[in-house]
């Protein structure tokens, strides 16, 4: 897949940090209309944390004989339950890069910073589907121009 990730990412930034409820995290995310939120702390990428996790964490349903009732309040906080291990990318990767990326880590977006380890935009699956988008008309372009 042709160009650059800084071709393709989301640049408006939406961050929490992990000290705020999950409930009002839920609530950014759904008012933004965003999946996933990058976890700041002050000027430091610490985490991520998806709709899905907010929805139905993975620790609810650890085990089948074990029950934890969830509620989505701000007793639990970003922090308490955001991945920590954060699957990133760089403004200068090509997005074939940056899309084997996602496949390996299975995740559906990901931070993107740039050469001073700035937090600058976020790629996700559906800026891939544009990408590709693009590319199919770009195709189909030179089709009509070759016939």
């Amino acid at each position: 897949m042709p160009g650059k990730v800084s071709d393709y990412m989301t640049q408006k930034l939406i961050t929490v940090a992990p000290q705020i409820g999950v409930r009002e995290a839920y609530f950014t995310m759904r008012d933004e209309e965003i999946r996933h939120l990058p976890v700041m702390d002050g000027d430091a990428l610490v985490g991520i944390i998806s709709d899905r996790q907010l929805r139905r964490p993975n620790w609810a349903d650890e085990s089948p004989d074990i029950e934890h009732p969830y509620l989505l309040s701000d007793d639990l906080t970003v922090g308490d339950v955001m991945e920590r291990s954060v699957v990133t990318c760089r403004t200068y990767e090509t997005l074939s890069k940056a899309n084997k990326a996602l496949l390996s880590a299975n995740v559906g977006a990901m931070p993107v910073l740039d050469k001073t380890d700035t937090l600058v935009g976020m790629l996700s699956a559906v800026d891939l589907l544009g990408a590709l988008q693009d590319l199919l008309n770009k195709e189909k372009s030179q089709k009509k121009q070759r016939a």
